[in-house]
């Protein structure tokens, strides 16, 4: 059953006037469509640019899309008043990228992990001290560095923090934008294994925003391909990964770095002329579609 339904999202960018041309639009966002199961980890893959984010964004209205619905449990949650859009957000968060400019530099990790339960007025003082502090255990963190700042924290103790902020008023529904391409690899499988066992206690549905293809292999049961703005091709990770429709897909996987030097490969060099932006999505096999 499907718990998020995104439907001809458009977002335009209005290009300014300047002295010698005319203002443009941009469409960063351009008739995206696909759905989220309940519990589903959900890839959305792309270079940079290629409007991944702000897909992410507008379905939670950070950016007012131009065009579209976006439903959750079958509302329409770009027709939301401000007040139930509101309510929403307890639903609906997003972990943002860096885990740096993030958090507030002048805010104790308590304070911004208790922020969220503040502004929807949930629990009484005492009741939300303990909520921050289970909270912090629930991500791996001692309480006891609770009003530590920010920069006391490694980065991904940082993104840890921010996770938690996200979990504070119990959303079912979580889009993590590229949450660990700002970390090192050391201790990017920490936060993924975090995040994996999160899902399974607290039965949690997620969006993952990614260029990490080997991650989104790993971890997403379906994937989607963007490319200019556009779903180029959507499937099961497996049928996705091991027979790529679409030339921008194909040209995405053969950049994936082999841990074997002396392994034969052959990279592929897209070449834009080759793709026809009009070409809508096809079945080529079950539930995997391309523009091809």
């Amino acid at each position: 059953m499907s718990l998020v339904e995104v439907e001809h999202l458009v977002k335009h960018f209005g290009r300014d006037t300047g002295l010698f041309r005319g203002g443009t639009r941009v469409a960063a966002v351009d008739d995206v469509s696909f759905s989220i199961d309940q519990g589903e980890t959900f890839g959305l893959v792309g270079e940079s640019g290629s409007g991944k984010t702000t897909t992410g964004r507008c379905m939670l209205r950070l950016i007012e899309p131009t065009s579209g619905a976006v439903r959750f449990r079958g509302e329409n949650v770009l027709e939301f008043s401000r007040s139930r859009l509101r309510r929403a957000r307890r639903d609906m968060q997003i972990v943002f990228q860096d885990p740096y400019s993030s958090l507030n530099p002048r805010m104790r990790a308590r304070k911004i992990v208790e922020e969220p339960l503040v502004i929807h007025e949930l629990g009484s003082r005492a009741e939300r001290r303990d909520r921050v502090a289970e909270l912090f255990r629930l991500v791996g963190l001692s309480p006891a560095h609770l009003d530590r700042f920010p920069h006391e924290f490694s980065g991904g103790q940082r993104q840890r923090i921010g996770l938690a902020r996200a979990l504070a008023l119990n959303p079912s529904f979580v889009i993590l934008d590229e949450p660990v391409s700002a970390l090192d690899v050391s201790i990017q499988a920490q936060v993924v294994n975090l995040l994996m066992d999160l899902q399974r206690q607290l039965t949690l549905t997620y969006l993952f925003i990614a260029h990490d293809l080997r991650l989104v292999e790993h971890i997403c049961t379906r994937v989607a391909v963007m490319y200019l703005g556009r779903i180029v091709e959507i499937g099961p990770a497996a049928s996705l990964f091991a027979a790529p429709q679409h030339p921008y897909t194909r040209a995405l996987l053969s950049a994936i770095p082999v841990p074997d030097p002396d392994a034969s490969r052959q990279r592929i060099v897209l070449d834009p002329a080759s793709i026809n932006r009009n070409a809508v999505l096809k079945e080529i096999a079950a539930g995997h579609f391309a523009a091809v």
